[in-house]
């Protein structure tokens, strides 16, 4: 018993804990306090957390997309006509990098940008939430990103790079001459010797005219950074360690191999610029608007009241503590939606709505279980407990269809042949999620419940 009061503990400082996450930033608080009017607003804080170079923020804000804010749909198509075949995907990555690095830079909140390849039609798809100034977003997405290597105008060896104060000094560096176009290509590699042996580093292959400006760049600034600039933002700045004469050059400095791919894509955006044109340009009214929503929210909670009045008329207190269960699912759901963050459409809604009824089914399944064992005559502590694991095999096969089906239309490897839509993907990952809090809920939650308040009634019968 003292576990399930324990478990039971737990699930209330997670439904508190959920409560708080799900709650609106501002909240007014008015009410009469001996004849004292009180007026106050909650502001509930935001998330920042660090730990080393890990950090977490969250504003905890619901993350609406197009259908339900409004906003920019734009489909783009590379030129891949003087790209080598099998270059084709890593300049659409390329492109994809620097048109998703400028959206960031324009202020854009969760916006949408993912790939897609039709036969030998290379496009990229950009969902703009809440975008006002379209043209001036077109223009910042449209232009070619600009890579170029520049150096200390002074070449001054003695200099302290490490020094906060010399890092700015950076900013300053000027051209040498040496751009994108003069780099073929940037890879990922392990180094084969040395001290970084068996580490990531990231290799630049030039072209001819490249590797002899590289070779002439090399030999002026030995022992000195060289940095390279991407659209006039610093990219990194490695320092040259050895003159190097045959356009074979190699970035090494500490690399995971996530970060060393993350500066290899960087570099090939500017090495590989591929033409883009925009195909398709839409822009989108909030469809629902806010009296729509209103409506929804109304017609959701009226079919949720009448759900949870069924469960505890034809359930008694166990569908009133199935009840209870659907509430913390909701607030557990809200809440998880905040932290990833879920960004929420009219599709993603419905998923979230199949989700609730999936929760439902699994407390009917395992009520309807629990009143077979009690008409077998065993004891209402033994079939409550018979009545869960029974009914898990078939809660457990339900689930883990819907879980699989979930997956293939989120397609989370990004696979050409699957989904690539981003309504159904906001669909499937609503659904998922609430899949899998719906078996904690389910299992855990109202099997707790059950055990803390109805264990006494060890010899009712339905």
């Amino acid at each position: 018993m003292q576990s399930f009061r324990r478990t039971f503990l737990f699930i209330i400082l997670l439904a508190i804990l959920s409560l708080f996450i799900s709650l609106p930033s501002k909240l007014p608080i008015k009410f009469n306090l001996l004849n004292r009017q009180i007026d106050k607003t909650f502001t509930r804080p935001q998330i920042n957390l660090k730990l080393g170079s890990w950090s977490f923020n969250r504003d905890l804000n619901l993350k609406k997309g197009l259908d339900l804010q409004g906003g920019t749909h734009l489909v783009l198509e590379a030129d891949m006509k003087d790209i080598a075949q099998e270059n084709h995907q890593h300049a659409l990555d390329s492109a994809k990098e620097i048109i998703s690095r400028r959206v960031d830079l324009y202020g854009v909140s969760e916006p949408n940008i993912q790939t897609s390849q039709l036969k030998d039609s290379y496009r990229i798809i950009v969902e703009l939430p809440g975008i006002k100034e379209v043209e001036k977003a077109v223009d910042l997405i449209g232009q070619t990103a600009q890579l170029d290597f520049r150096q200390d105008p002074e070449l001054d060896v003695d200099v302290d790079y490490s020094s906060p104060s010399a890092i700015m000094r950076i900013f300053e560096f000027v051209p040498t001459g040496l751009t994108g176009k003069d780099l073929k290509l940037a890879t990922v590699t392990f180094s084969q010797q040395g001290p970084t042996a068996g580490q990531p580093v990231v290799s630049l292959q030039f072209n001819d005219e490249g590797a002899a400006k590289f070779a002439d760049i090399t030999q002026r600034n030995l022992n000195l950074p060289v940095a390279i600039f991407i659209d006039d933002q610093l990219l990194t700045a490695p320092r040259v360690n050895d003159p190097i004469l045959d356009g074979q050059a190699i970035i090494s400095g500490g690399f995971t191999s996530e970060t060393a791919s993350n500066l290899a894509i960087q570099l090939n955006a500017g090495a590989l610029p591929v033409p883009i044109k925009i195909i398709e340009q839409k822009n989108i009214s909030a469809t629902l608007g806010s009296d729509s929503v209103a409506k929804s929210i109304k017609a959701g909670t009226v079919g949720l009241f009448l759900v949870m009045l069924f469960m505890f008329l034809y359930y008694g207190k166990n569908g009133l503590l199935a009840n209870l269960a659907l509430v913390i699912y909701g607030l557990l759901t809200l809440s998880v939606y905040k932290l990833i963050p879920v960004t929420l459409t009219l599709p993603g809604i419905a998923g979230f709505v199949l989700s609730v009824g999936m929760a439902v089914d699994s407390n009917i399944l395992i009520f309807e279980r629990l009143k077979e064992e009690l008409r077998a005559g065993r004891p209402f502590h033994i079939a409550m407990e018979l009545g869960f694991g029974r009914a898990w095999d078939s809660i457990k096969d339900a689930n883990v269809c819907t879980i699989i089906t979930s997956l293939v239309l989120l397609n989370p490897l990004n696979w050409n042949f699957l989904n690539t839509s981003g309504m159904v993907r906001g669909f499937a990952l609503t659904l998922l999620i609430g899949v899998i809090i719906s078996l904690f809920t389910g299992i855990v939650v109202t099997r707790t419940l059950m055990r803390v308040f109805l264990l006494r009634k060890l010899n009712t019968k339905y």
